[in-house]
């Protein structure tokens, strides 16, 4: 089977957790990534679920810089809910 090289940039910290993890279980980054790509290939998906956090949109963030540009005057509390344990 011929081979091909793949590069990509990711954050320095992120890749020594990698790494780390990966040693952990056994695994190099590149064995963890063929897995990843092989289980992609074969479901045609990605095998975990991908979602968006959406206090990270666009409209959020620029709300929460509005607020804190607007000075800690204009900044509110709010009351803790309560959570009883089961």
């Amino acid at each position: 089977m011929a081979q091909t090289m793949v590069n990509f940039r990711m954050d320095m910290e992120l890749k020594k957790r990698m790494e780390q993890t990966c040693k952990e279980m056994g695994l190099s980054m590149t064995s963890a990534f063929l897995i990843f790509a092989t289980k992609v290939a074969r479901e045609q998906k990605i095998p975990f679920e991908v979602s968006s956090d959406p206090f990270y949109s666009e409209a959020n963030m620029a709300e929460l810089r509005r607020r804190i540009a607007s000075g800690p005057e204009h900044w509110h509390t709010h009351e803790l809910i309560e959570v009883e344990d089961d």
